[in-house]
């Protein structure tokens, strides 16, 4: 009776799993064969779940007119430098946090915890001001400044509480043996530490690159607009160029799929790892 309760209750569980999975991936079938699709037979009656025939029109169409080659380029820039100067500082930043006792230590952590809870999209005017007065508008340095800012409180976060998993004998042994603090941070813990850095600029590097209302704000130019703005820009007033930007969904999402497909390990370990203690 167990046994067949057993089997009944894993074949329950393995069937929801799987009909969840047909519908989380259905969107992203579904743009990927609209972006494959001649313009003329996206709309069809009855609706065709796989093209009679298949066409790259779409994407020759984004790299010959709209020049997307250009906001790939940008966001790459922007992501990765940001996402690269942010986990930085936040790894130092959750490295003093996790070892140091200072006054105002406690109320440092509830500000970069309570920064998550204001929607970004709040502070565009005043943003916007501060940026036009230093003239950085338009400037995909005063972007990546922007996101920095954006995105070092989380993950310091996150990465104290990972910090606070390494006894602090390893980092004392290493002080013994004979190097300094700093030394013994990035010679030993740092390397201890991978899977947390991973994990933190990965979600850094995807924030980045979703990110919309900072960068449709702060860029104006089309040599600076990045990925998100440009998708934005095939929705008009009257019309919504489907094919066009269904295929640039589908370049958009391929990078992050790549990312979290070589790093999958990393951010599991890194984000279970800091969310034991702190």
């Amino acid at each position: 009776m167990i046994g067949k309760e057993t089997t009944a209750g894993r074949a329950t569980k393995f069937t929801f799993l799987g009909l969840w999975l047909v519908f989380s991936l259905f969107p992203l079938y579904w743009i990927t064969v609209t972006s494959l699709k001649a313009p003329g037979d996206i709309f069809t009656f009855p609706l065709a779940y796989w093209p009679e025939r298949f066409s790259l029109e779409n994407y020759q169409g984004l790299f010959g007119t709209a020049d997307f080659g250009t906001y790939l380029v940008n966001s790459l820039v922007v992501a990765t430098v940001a996402g690269v100067i942010a986990t930085a500082i936040s790894t130092l930043s959750a490295y003093v946090l996790a070892r140091f006792e200072f006054r105002t230590k406690s109320a440092l952590l509830m500000a970069a915890l309570v920064t998550q809870m204001i929607p970004s999209f709040i502070a565009l005017g005043p943003l916007y001001l501060l940026m036009s007065d230093l003239r950085l508008v338009d400037n995909r340095f005063g972007l990546i400044l922007v996101y920095i800012a954006v995105c070092v409180p989380f993950c310091t976060v996150m990465l104290r509480g990972f910090f606070a998993n390494i006894p602090d004998a390893l980092e004392e042994a290493a002080m013994i043996d004979g190097l300094s603090r700093f030394g013994a941070l990035v010679r030993v813990l740092l390397p201890v530490m991978r899977p947390g850095i991973v994990a933190a600029f990965i979600f850094n590097f995807v924030n980045c690159w979703n990110e919309l209302f900072l960068s449709v704000t702060l860029m104006n130019s089309d040599g600076n607009k990045t990925v998100p703005t440009a998708l934005n820009g095939f929705i008009s007033s009257f019309n919504i160029d489907w094919g066009s930007m269904s295929a640039a969904a589908v370049l958009t999402i391929l990078p992050t799929m790549v990312l979290f497909a070589f790093a999958s390990r990393h951010i599991v370990q890194g984000l279970t790892s800091g969310a034991v203690k702190g």
